[in-house]
């Protein structure tokens, strides 16, 4: 198991080389740069930029640099000094941009992920167990809706349904006192009170997707000759149901840790923008827009980084959970 953690972590070395060229890459890909999108939203004020501000502004930023001196002022700035850059949008540090940002979006992201297997895992189990059911029926239902709707469409649903049938809004993690304040119990409860709507509109189709999964798994186990075995020797049905067919139906639940944190912020974006969330996902929307490269290949780093920990993390889990995984990797 040691071999095979520190194999996998040798791996994340050129993975992660690779993924900060391409998304260096991307984010230069469209024509002009910054100070493109800066003058023409100056000149669409009706203010003008002399050529000389513009060699200054390219040689403040490092603009007039070739790519790779700009991705190497970039990378080696983070690998030796842990620096981001400089954000041309708000003319602050990185860092400091992903340090308000980044810890809610890791809280929102947990807490969607863990809400969504304590909601997913009891109710796939039983849409399993009783199959053909009622209650089967009703799972199979709601989980094809929460497929079907988008989380922005069920974002702006509730929006309309809690202002006008309550007056309230759900926009925002914090209440207008507590968004500025220090971090205290009361802002940790306002916040816990917040959470909830952004938690229920991101895992809805996380959940419908897991019951899914979750049930035709267990359904196929349930049918293998090892358990028709085991029941014909006696055991009994709850033990025999806990004890394999739902170790091995828990495969998906493990192995999509690596990938459930980039997909719930790539679709918190939008979620996010509606409900007005300060977290990374509208800022790296901003960035990308006004081609604030810094900022924007800093968090699709982060992200990777985030999500190549977390394919390690689950490949460790599988290869605990699972021991065919052990055998089949000795």
């Amino acid at each position: 198991m040691l071999t095979f953690i520190g194999r996998r972590v040798l791996y994340m070395i050129p993975t992660l080389f690779a993924i900060s060229v391409v998304a260096f890459a991307i984010i230069q890909a469209p024509p002009g740069d910054y100070l493109s999108t800066l003058v023409a939203k100056l000149q669409a004020e009706g203010e003008q930029v002399s050529r000389d501000e513009l060699q200054a502004l390219e040689a403040r930023y490092g603009l007039d640099e070739p790519f790779h001196g700009q991705y190497w002022k970039w990378i080696s700035g983070i690998m030796f000094r842990a620096d981001f850059g400089q954000s041309f949008q708000w003319n602050r540090p990185v860092t400091d941009l992903i340090a308000e940002a980044l810890p809610l979006t890791i809280v929102l992201s947990v807490t969607t992920l863990l809400v969504t297997w304590l909601i997913a895992f009891p109710i796939g189990l039983y849409s399993a167990v009783r199959q053909y059911s009622v209650a089967d029926y009703v799972a199979t239902t709601v989980g094809f809706l929460g497929l079907a709707i988008p989380n922005f469409m069920i974002a702006l649903g509730l929006m309309y349904f809690m202002h006008s049938a309550f007056g309230m809004s759900v926009t925002g993690l914090f209440s207008p006192e507590y968004r500025d304040a220090p971090w205290n119990l009361g802002k940790l409860l306002d916040l816990a009170g917040h959470l909830w709507v952004p938690v229920l509109i991101l895992g809805t189709a996380g959940t419908a997707g897991l019951i899914r999964v979750l049930r035709a798994n267990l359904l196929d186990e349930l049918k293998k000759p090892y358990v028709v075995a085991a029941r014909a020797r006696g055991m009994g049905e709850r033990r025999l149901v806990v004890k394999y067919p739902v170790r091995v139906a828990m495969n998906p639940f493990i192995s999509t840790v690596g990938w459930v944190l980039p997909a719930l912020i790539s679709g918190e974006v939008i979620v996010a923008s509606i409900l007005s969330l300060p977290t990374t996902g509208p800022l790296l929307l901003n960035a990308l827009r006004s081609q604030d490269m810094y900022l924007a290949g800093s968090i699709i780093l982060i992200v990777s980084v985030l999500t190549v920990i977390g394919t390690l993390l689950s490949d460790v889990l599988l290869a605990w959970l699972d021991p065919r995984v052990r055998l089949g990797y000795r």
